[in-house]
């Protein structure tokens, strides 16, 4: 099903709030076919998906937010982001500067992601780890994880990373606030052993989300997906509001889910 139809159809299924008009999309939404990427690391892989069968996860009740709703998330995600760009340009151009020197390669990479409908994008972030990090395979990002340089351990940290991102939200590829994007190999492989992982493409995927707040990078993806599900129900002004207080709070103090 070509992108653009997967995006008209979860537009009317947002819209009305049906369970049965989202199950129908979403269950063709497990496989992105013609990518070629590096296979999971096999460690990696028994690490995040233990050998318990098939995972079954709740199935979506509703979209949460009526149209309004995402008028206003959608105009505050614009507004918010190309403000941070323009604000943000000097300490960006430094931050780029300092992995240049730390690592020889390039300051931002872009990477593929599986985005809302399933439809993919190229994803931007500031390159935390050693250029030669995944040499052995696609590994899954964990918080002591020894491909990340020291000063992408701090930027991590602080999420000082994920600011290029921005454009991606300014692009609307992404929101603010959303599910993580994944790479279409664990994408592909998670549907596989979590039923109902594809469920989390119903909304536009976000630069953090209440699954980062809680836990971040310690979550198993069946733990993510459950955070996910519950964020997709309940989406609210308020819920993204919390959202982003706890997220700036852990940038500014380091502490709190990661």
């Amino acid at each position: 099903m070509p992108a653009s139809d997967v995006e008209e159809l979860l537009e009317a299924a947002d819209a009305v709030g049906s369970e049965r008009e989202a199950k129908a999309v979403l269950n063709a939404l497990c496989h992105t076919p013609g990518l070629t990427e590096c296979p999971i690391a096999p460690d990696v892989l028994a690490k995040l998906l233990p050998d318990e069968g098939v995972v079954v996860l709740p199935r979506l009740r509703r979209v949460g937010g009526g149209a309004l709703y995402r008028l206003v998330k959608r105009a505050f995600d614009v507004a918010a982001c190309s403000a941070a760009l323009v604000i943000l340009a000097i300490p960006m151009g430094a931050i780029a500067l300092m992995i240049k020197r730390q690592d020889p390669g390039p300051a931002i990479y872009a990477q593929t992601r599986v985005g809302r409908g399933g439809k993919l994008f190229k994803v931007y972030k500031f390159r935390s780890m050693y250029v030669d990090a995944e040499a052995r395979g696609a590994q899954w990002a964990a918080g002591d994880d020894p491909r990340v340089t020291p000063l992408g351990r701090r930027l991590r940290k602080s999420r000082l990373d994920e600011i290029p991102q921005f454009w991606n939200v300014v692009k609307g590829d992404m929101s603010l606030i959303g599910p993580r994007p994944e790479r279409p190999v664990f994408h592909d492989e998670f549907c596989k052993r979590i039923d109902g992982w594809e469920q989390r493409l119903a909304v536009r995927p976000g630069i953090t989300g209440l699954a980062q707040v809680e836990g971040g990078y310690e979550l198993l993806p069946k733990e993510k997906a459950l955070l996910d599900i519950e964020y997709i129900e309940n989406r609210s002004i308020r819920l993204d509001l919390s959202i982003v207080w706890r997220t700036l709070r852990t940038m500014a103090t380091g502490e709190g889910a990661r």
